[in-house]
């Protein structure tokens, strides 16, 4: 009996991670709407930006970004295509490896991520909070 309170203990947990997850997404998606982006937009950029300022305007391999931002593949292809569109991001082929393909920020991606991350950062303050 007590094992099946303890089971369900987390099970319940589990789903509630699952609803924050889900109502921080949804909230994201509504703040970064007026700027031209969604959640995974700006988590694209923002991973862009913290490479960035650790090194010489470093660029990630389109794999490497894929592992960090929960997109399959061809999604974060698509992502990627959006962005470049736009002139946020740039794609290159790796030096190293021709068959990778490596993307970085463009200036305008470096602004508009400068320009959003207050934005984010806050959404994600209020929505963490809640969940306390």
């Amino acid at each position: 009996m007590a094992s099946n309170r303890a089971e369900q203990a987390l099970v319940e947990q589990w789903r509630d991670i699952l609803a924050l997850h889900a109502r921080t997404q949804c909230e994201l998606d509504r703040e970064l709407h007026g700027h031209g982006l969604c959640a995974s937009d700006f988590e694209v950029l923002d991973l862009l930006a913290e490479g960035s300022a650790e090194g010489d305007g470093c660029a990630f391999r389109v794999q490497e970004i894929s592992e960090r931002v929960h997109l399959s593949q061809s999604a974060l292809s698509r992502l990627i295509g959006r962005l470049e569109k736009d002139g946020l991001v740039e794609r290159a082929m790796c030096a190293e490896d021709r068959r990778g393909v490596r993307v970085a920020l463009t200036a305008k991606g470096r602004a508009l991520h400068g320009e959003v991350r207050p934005v984010q950062r806050a959404v994600l303050a209020r929505m963490l909070a809640e969940a306390d």
